[in-house]
């Protein structure tokens, strides 16, 4: 696929390229909308592999406003409504994750805080979203603001949320997919997600400034895979805020393409009002506006990580300079 068809517009293919049922090369524009809006409303209908074995994918990313807390809740979101049961891990003292899925984080109530400090089980701490059965969070409260100071001086300090990922736990939730939303830092509450994962994903949006930082991130990766968790890898990169009436978005989108390939999602995530004003609602863009070309793109994207093949090239940090 050339990098100039998968600029041409937020989650457009190249020619040929199907990524749910019911499309065909011979469908005019407006038809792909009309099958691609069925599939959100209709889920039962085009459901989403399931993985052979479970998944635990970290979303990471030090800069802020990137989409990384609405990739992470909306992905979570996609696959759970076709087919697979996910838990989502909220690891951000924000606790915008939590708000997102509409689950109670309140000072007080059985968190990832408790978890870390061993207080608690991770199946414990889950919570149901009331929007889909099949979707948990383990939420984060506002306790969670100072807890990389009391885990400086814990045993395992860096360890502590994949010791509370216990096979046997997660076994007891039942989950397919376990997505871990990282604060926008690269301190000690991102090293145990980083720690706890064999993936990473990285959102990175369309705009000015899109790579700043992102080496650094990459060579904490490395060192993390290095000396910690050998099976640490970039799995995919999501592409998000993408303008399609700026030459810019499609500058950014080259590059990255050019600079790590296939790990690169073909579907892009457009700049969207109403993936904006979900979070407000208590609600992921899946429930808020099923219809939405930000709900569509979302899906689109989280067919590709369920379908994909992992790709385990690990992209050098020197080229997102």
């Amino acid at each position: 696929m050339s990098d100039a068809a998968a600029s041409a517009g937020a989650g457009v293919l190249g020619a040929g390229e199907v990524l749910y049922p019911g499309a065909d090369e011979g469908m005019t524009p407006i038809a792909e909308e009309a099958a691609r809006a069925a599939r959100v409303l209709h889920p039962e209908d085009h459901r989403l592999p399931r993985p052979t074995e479970r998944r635990i994918i970290t979303v990471a990313n030090q800069k802020g406003g990137v989409g990384k807390t609405t990739s992470a809740v909306n992905l979570a979101a996609a696959l759970s409504l076709h087919g697979s049961r996910v838990l989502v891990v909220d690891l951000d003292p924000q606790g915008n994750a939590s708000t997102a899925l509409g689950v109670d984080h309140r000072s007080g109530t059985p968190s990832i805080y408790e978890v870390l400090l061993g207080e608690m089980t991770i199946d414990e701490a889950a919570a149901v979203c009331e929007r889909s059965s099949d979707l948990l969070c383990v939420p984060a409260t506002i306790d969670l603001a100072g807890s990389e100071i009391e885990l400086v001086s814990m045993l395992n300090r860096e360890s502590r949320l994949k010791n509370a990922l216990t096979t046997e736990a997660l076994d007891r939730l039942d989950v397919d997919y376990v997505i871990i939303d990282c604060p926008p830092s690269l301190g000690l509450l991102t090293l145990n997600a980083m720690v706890a994962a064999p993936e990473v994903l990285i959102p990175i949006q369309c705009e000015y400034y899109a790579l700043e930082g992102l080496s650094q991130l990459l060579n904490n990766i490395a060192l993390v895979q290095s000396h910690l968790n050998p099976q640490l890898h970039v799995s995919t990169i999501l592409l998000t805020m993408y303008d399609g009436r700026t030459k810019l978005a499609d500058q950014v989108t080259t590059e990255v393409r050019n600079h790590f390939g296939e790990i690169v999602l073909r579907t892009v995530i457009p700049r969207s009002v109403k993936v904006s004003e979900a979070p407000g609602f208590g609600q992921t863009v899946l429930t808020y506006d099923p219809g939405s070309r930000g709900a569509m793109s979302y899906l689109d994207a989280a067919r590709e990580v369920a379908a994909r093949t992992v790709v385990r090239r690990q992209p050098e940090g020197e080229g997102a300079r």
